[in-house]
């Protein structure tokens, strides 16, 4: 069973400029990819996520403003490293002020068609990989009834669970990939589904039921909240930590 550690680092984002600036897919991808991989260069960087090499030196100087990349040293140009300042980022999730709501609003939007994206990418891939990950990697919802004071206990103790393999992350504080492992991106998400228009479905299941693969087995698609203060995003992209930690 992995050690529990300290809880991870996590850059806190303020400033809807920052928020903003974080709510584009490239920039995700970038953050994503350095808090998984480490230090790269833009030309090792754009390799992977598919954009040019002069695109990504330009989201990475504009991640850098705000404080989420930053340079690892080396090299010059486009060759120097980079890194990820940490391993999470965090935001407030009911902000009082209008324009950091609606920067938030926007951020959390663009974490949620990552999140789609990398739901899409597992299950076009699904048939190329091996049955016992197939049958490992987890696909479904539950449907419940609860107080907010619940689900935000629902939503800590699931952080608890999650929270010893954390360090197992390949970046800055981490103890390293064990043997056998592959990264994982557990999405969590847990929110009201009775904000639809009259009529309109409110969740995949009528009752309570999965909408899962194998086997039924309805549960939580999710990744990375961790609480009403520090959310987490997607672990292949932002790494967010609570309002919600992604990797986007």
């Amino acid at each position: 069973m992995p050690d529990h550690g300290s809880p991870p680092s996590s850059v806190r984002l303020t400033d809807p400029r920052a928020l903003r600036a974080y709510a584009h897919p490239t920039r995700m991808a970038l953050v994503g990819l350095l808090r998984r991989e480490g230090p790269l260069t833009a030309t090792q960087a754009a390799g992977v996520v598919g954009e040019s090499v002069a695109s990504c030196s330009f989201h990475l100087r504009q991640l850098a403003k705000y404080g989420l990349v930053e340079e690892a040293g080396g090299g010059r140009g486009r060759e120097k490293p980079w890194r990820a300042t940490a391993m999470f980022t965090s935001w407030d999730a009911a902000p009082r002020d209008p324009a950091v709501a609606a920067a938030t609003q926007g951020f959390q939007l663009a974490m949620a068609e990552q999140y789609f994206e990398l739901s899409a990418r597992w299950v076009g891939a699904m048939p190329e990989e091996s049955a016992e990950w197939r049958e490992a990697a987890y696909f479904g919802d539950y449907q419940l009834r609860v107080t907010a004071a619940e689900l935000l206990d629902l939503n800590n103790s699931i952080q608890e669970l999650v929270r010893p393999y954390l360090q197992r992350a390949d970046g800055p504080d981490s103890a390293g990939p064990a043997r056998d492992t592959r990264p994982v991106s557990l999405l969590h998400l847990a929110f009201p589904t009775d904000t639809a228009a009259p009529g309109a479905p409110t969740g995949p299941a009528d009752r309570g039921g999965a909408a899962s693969g194998v086997e039924e087995r309805g549960g939580p698609a999710g990744t990375g909240s961790r609480g009403a203060e520090d959310r987490r995003g997607p672990a292949g992209t932002a790494g967010q930590d609570g309002s919600a930690d992604t990797d986007p």
